[in-house]
């Protein structure tokens, strides 16, 4: 599962740099879809991923 966030994560950034570049008006909104996503993701590996003590 982490291998396919790390493959998501740049891809979404060049997707975000190049809206940027055409309608800047949409840079708030952007980064905001941007953190959340990121930040969900990460709280959900974190919530879905266990660990057992040996």
């Amino acid at each position: 599962m982490s291998a396919n966030i790390i493959l998501i994560q740049p891809l979404v950034a060049l997707v975000v740099g190049i809206l940027i570049l055409i309608l800047p008006r949409l840079l708030n909104y952007l980064i905001a879809i941007y953190l959340i996503f990121i930040g969900l993701s990460g709280l959900f590996l974190q919530l879905f991923t266990f660990t057992t003590a040996t």
